[in-house]
């Protein structure tokens, strides 16, 4: 009888994914959205070239729950020229400030576009907390604030947008002692081409990380919870076989956790060998077969996140002990103490295209060098 009401006592405790929804609460409810004010049905709002639209600015306490977007623009760049910002409880430093369309993981494939040209494609799949079908655009990650949340949205293109289409769902609590001991939410955007590491330089070994793509480097206390890579291929050949490498609270000389190479960390194994989607872990984009072109990978560490007590410097090799020239972009999602360090500088919108298709669109449009 003892054993048994052990067991019981244990399966009680234990938690899943749906054992809250019984739970009643006095959190209220609410949404900020493009709906129409007047009661029609232009549920849309615009943003024009270089203006910045603040989609919520909630005072008080509460937790963002979702957020979803879909955008008609004509620009066949528009996911990476509209980026969003998240401000939490006043800073004036974004904690998060993101290209649209990475945010939610759409990665850099081709599809031909109105005009003739070009421009990035919309692609479907879905996670957990991030979801992508067809135009629409969905995350539920959780996001609470002590005394204010304020989202925006900046159009840093030459053209207008004309419908931007978007909920944000939250609760608000009567204090702000509901989220005292929670972290804040961020995410970062980072893009650069790598530059390949001589072996005569490496030795083929590579254990401080000194040359790693960085995700993100991050001071105070939190726990890191995810990351969507994006690798453009420049040459033929496989760029998978870079380790993650987390250095926490200060490690420099050899890496707290050290992985085995890119797929692993991905959670697959023998090279990615078609597109998946799970809720944890995904290859949502397969560019070519010789593995050039657009590849886009994500690993959400919701079962295993990585806490840090003081810092984390998130990096993985580019190719084994760094070999590889190609281009990476990513978003790093992490929870943290406030104030955070400010984000790696979000660079101009003309350098936020994959050098080869920006060169492609430069000859496509006679477009000056």
């Amino acid at each position: 009888m003892i054993l048994l009401a052990a067991c019981a006592a244990i399966c009680a405790a234990q938690s899943g994914p749906l054992s809250g929804l019984s739970n009643l609460s006095d959190a209220v409810s609410k949404r900020a959205s493009s709906a129409d004010p007047s009661g029609g049905n232009a549920d849309w709002i615009e943003i024009k070239p270089h203006a910045t639209a603040t989609l919520a600015d909630i005072h008080g306490a509460g937790s963002i729950r979702h957020i979803w977007f879909t955008i008609n623009s004509p620009s066949p760049f528009h996911l990476r020229e509209l980026v969003l910002r998240i401000y939490w409880d006043g800073e004036t430093e974004p904690s998060v400030e993101v290209p649209v369309g990475d945010f939610f993981g759409t990665g850099f494939e081709y599809e031909d576009v109105p005009g003739g040209h070009r421009g990035q494609k919309y692609q479907s799949w879905w996670s957990l907390p991030i979801t992508v079908q067809d135009r629409a655009m969905n995350c539920y990650f959780e996001m609470p604030f002590g005394s204010e949340a304020r989202v925006t949205l900046t159009n840093d293109g030459s053209q207008d947008v004309p419908n931007l289409y978007f909920h944000i769902d939250y609760l608000q609590f009567p204090d702000a002692q509901r989220t005292a001991g929670q972290g804040r939410f961020h995410a970062q955007w980072h893009h650069e081409l790598t530059r390949a590491v001589p072996e005569a330089e490496s030795g083929g070994k590579n254990v401080d990380g000194k040359h790693n793509y960085v995700l993100m480097d991050a001071r105070g206390r939190g726990q890191y919870v995810g990351t969507i890579l994006n690798v453009f291929g420049r040459s033929t050949g496989w760029w998978g076989e870079g380790d993650d490498m987390f250095f926490i609270d200060g490690d420099t000389a050899r890496a707290t956790i050290n992985g085995t190479g890119m797929e692993d960390y991905f959670n697959n194994a023998w090279m990615f060998q078609g597109e998946y989607s799970y809720p944890f872990t995904g290859y949502s984009q397969k560019g070519n077969r010789d593995w050039t072109g657009s590849h886009t990978m994500y690993r959400f560490h919701i079962q295993d996140p990585i806490y840090f007590q003081k810092s984390l410097r998130a990096t993985i090799e580019h190719g084994h002990a760094n070999v590889r020239e190609d281009e990476y972009t990513s978003i790093a999602f992490w929870y943290q103490t406030e104030p955070h360090q400010a984000l790696m500088p979000l660079p101009p919108v003309e350098q936020r295209l994959p050098t080869s298709f920006w060169k492609v669109q430069k000859m496509e449009q006679n477009l000056p060098n």
